[in-house]
């Protein structure tokens, strides 16, 4: 079977991320076309053996792109093109039906009740939606609530399938060397306790809740890995409300899946030398999303809002208690599956209270919960492909090119 993906951008995100981990485990031939963006994802599936093609969009309207993107799936002679984000699955829909391939499947990352991708729904970016999903075969949501949410909307039940995303589970696994070493690295005094999260500095993060609860707590330690509009925003609270001495932007960081052993020398070889100064920034090259999941001592996702919660699962997976305002990733699941993951309202007195709980509990390390096997990445990936191999098998080998370009919103 050869699949091509379509994807709005392949910066760091999680969308773009795990696209790139489920073509490890993915037992097909893939190829990768990008709108927009060919960021850093971009160059990691090139050095994956993944053939990727910029397309070069202008913008959101530059349907000049449509007849670029349709020559290029006709020409590669694809048995499923394959969908990601809002912007790839409206123009790969159609390039798609244009080019003659029936079996198309897109997944849906990140839609929210208010918001599609962090930005506002609107009646119209629905209408276009529902117009341009009905041209392909299935379309995978990353969770049983994004499924309901897809329900909701009017999308049949049968061309909905739940394939959650997933984590490569011993790259995240605790390491007390690792952490011993990334503290050393960022020079954090000794004992001191650490809370953090993980994503783009967003308004829907809520990463202001965050450090006005820090806040409130003398001697605690904040962490946030990643980077977006809202960094100088943060760092301005942090310093209007005196902790900026306490609380760390560390940058973009990497997903660390297929690297661990790059990442440990890096972190031990920061380990050996002279500790920074708490207020130093670090060395971004040298640290990596489980790095820093190992330096902590609780994590937090405050969002009100998510598509599944990714960030949260590798946390539990390092080991780490976790408190949240809205994951689907655990909420789906019976409690009995989600030890760790305590749940709280995205209110800043709320999460201090929480962290006040747990520095009174003091220092510690979880076993990671059942919920880590369920998100494996190798569980997703065979997902994925059963839906592939209905998708293909309910198609024509090939289809008539689709009759006009006319209708194109």
């Amino acid at each position: 079977m050869k699949v091509l993906h379509v994807i709005t951008g392949l910066g760091v995100g999680g969308a773009e991320q795990q696209l790139r981990l489920l073509l490890r485990h993915l037992p097909v031939e893939c190829e990768v076309v990008t709108l927009t963006n060919p960021g850093p994802v971009a160059e990691g599936l090139r050095a994956d053996g993944v053939p990727v093609t910029h397309l070069e969009m202008k913008g959101n309207r530059d349907l000049a792109a449509l007849p670029r993107l349709a020559r290029l799936v006709r020409r590669g002679g694809y048995d499923l093109v394959h969908t990601h984000l809002y912007r790839a699955c409206v123009y790969g829909r159609i390039a798609a039906r244009t080019a003659g391939v029936r079996a198309v499947v897109a997944t849906e990352h990140s839609l929210g009740e208010r918001y599609i991708e962090g930005r506002p729904l609107t009646r119209s970016t629905r209408e276009l939606y529902l117009r341009t999903e009905r041209l392909g075969s299935a379309t995978v949501a990353v969770s049983a609530t994004v499924a309901d949410r897809l329900r909701g909307w009017g999308i049949p039940a049968r061309r909905i399938h739940v394939v959650p995303n997933g984590i490569e589970v011993d790259t995240y696994r605790y390491d007390p060397l690792r952490r011993a070493a990334t503290r050393a690295q960022l020079g954090l005094p000794e004992g001191a306790f650490v809370v953090g999260g993980v994503g783009r500095l967003v308004p829907g993060k809520r990463f202001d809740l965050l450090v006005r609860a820090v806040a409130g707590l003398p001697g605690v330690r904040l962490l946030l890995a990643g980077d977006g509009p809202e960094r100088a925003s943060l760092a301005a609270l942090a310093g209007q409300l005196g902790v900026a001495d306490r609380v760390r932007f560390l940058g973009e960081c990497a997903a660390g899946d297929g690297t661990r052993g790059a990442e440990s020398a890096a972190a031990r070889g920061a380990a050996g030398g002279a500790a920074r100064d708490a207020g130093a920034p670090a060395d971004p090259a040298a640290l990596t999303v489980p790095a820093v999941l190992a330096a902590l001592d609780v994590f937090v996702s405050a969002s009100e809002e998510e598509s599944f919660g990714l960030a949260v699962v590798e946390a539990l997976a390092a080991g780490l208690p976790v408190l949240h305002a809205a994951c689907p990733a655990v909420d789906d699941l019976p409690a009995a599956l989600t030890p760790g993951a305590v749940r709280v309202e995205s209110r800043a007195d709320a999460l201090e209270a929480e962290l006040r709980r747990q520095l009174d509990a003091g220092q510690r390390r979880l076993a990671p919960p059942p919920l880590v096997g369920h998100y494996d990445i190798v569980r997703s990936a065979a997902g994925l492909l059963g839906v592939y191999t209905r998708a293909v098998a309910r198609a024509p080998a090939r289809d008539r090119a689709f009759p006009s370009l006319n209708a194109i919103p």
